[in-house]
């Protein structure tokens, strides 16, 4: 069945890119919905349904925008921890263009969810169930969806700098795995990257507390690593955030080759695009367990830095 919010939960902090200060208040909202976000501090409160269609081609974050010009960035770590979650339906007020950053993973929006808890309501979930594998590519990087019995990821990443180098991580997603595994993995970076985003007018929220940034060997966020492949983690973790943008969970296996926010929006718009590759399947009991969030018999144990 089809869940919400048992009541409000709200988050403080700054935007990662913009660094202007950020509200995000979330509220229980009808079956059907979908996660939608509303501006609250534009006239009209406009609303920006969190779907794939609506997602801008980024590189660095995933963006979604109105038809009349209104847009929300940097949603795909509330999006992860809403799917992580099981919760399907939410408005998502904002008083601002970005989503707070908070500490660089999905870990406190995920604490928050789960405190404020959430409800059934009286209407089926529907997954879509893919029947057969859809492949995007760009510049090298590659995603895929394929048929699978359960939600699974696979995902691979190499980098010059060693203190991340070459790594690669295959996970089944369902139930409280991606809360376990996923939800604490903090974004990163290049220190040379930081740099010159900054001289574009980006990054000016980050700070070496919300994200782990590298120069070659070194980690030079205090307290280093909370997991010896937390890159690939948050890679992973990020996915799934924009995975949550097909409105509906997925049953099926999504393989990452150096791809990023723009090529997985590619990858659900290919899949849309072609409507023999999936179906959609009521959700069972036996089926929910193989979705993320599904059929968690108690809240996990949750991770923190040290």
């Amino acid at each position: 069945m089809q869940t919400t919010l048992a009541g409000d939960v709200r988050f403080d902090g700054r935007g990662l890119h913009g660094g202007q200060a950020a509200t995000a208040l979330l509220r229980p909202a009808p079956a059907g919905q979908g996660i939608v976000f509303c501006r609250t501090d534009l006239p009209g409160r406009p609303l920006i349904p969190a779907r794939w269609d609506h997602v801008e081609q980024t590189a660095l974050n995933t963006r979604i925008r109105a038809g009349g010009g209104a847009s929300v960035s940097t949603i795909e770590h509330l999006m992860a921890a809403l799917a992580a979650c099981g919760c399907h339906n939410a408005t998502v007020e904002i008083d601002g263009p970005e989503v707070p950053i908070l500490d660089g993973s999905a870990l406190p929006f995920v604490e928050g969810i789960l405190a404020a808890g959430l409800r059934v309501l009286a209407a089926p979930l529907m997954a879509i169930d893919l029947l057969e594998t859809v492949t995007v590519t760009h510049e090298g990087a590659r995603a895929s969806l394929a048929p699978a019995p359960h939600a699974s990821m696979e995902f691979i990443i190499d980098f010059a700098d060693a203190a991340i180098g070459h790594q690669e991580l295959s996970l089944g997603l369902g139930g409280d795995v991606v809360l376990r595994e996923l939800a604490d993995c903090r974004t990163f970076c290049r220190l040379d990257d930081v740099e010159a985003m900054r001289a574009k007018g980006l990054a000016l929220g980050g700070t070496f507390e919300n994200a782990v940034v590298v120069d070659g060997a070194h980690i030079l966020s205090p307290g280093g690593l909370r997991r010896p492949d937390e890159a690939v983690r948050h890679k992973m973790l990020d996915a799934c955030g924009d995975l949550a943008t097909a409105g509906r969970p997925i049953l099926g296996h999504y393989r990452g080759q150096r791809a990023g926010h723009a090529l997985t929006n590619r990858l659900l718009r290919a899949v849309f695009a072609r409507p023999q590759s999936w179906r959609l399947a009521r959700v069972t009991p036996a089926m929910a367990a193989c979705l993320p969030g599904g059929r968690m018999p108690r809240i996990p144990p949750l991770r923190r830095a040290a």
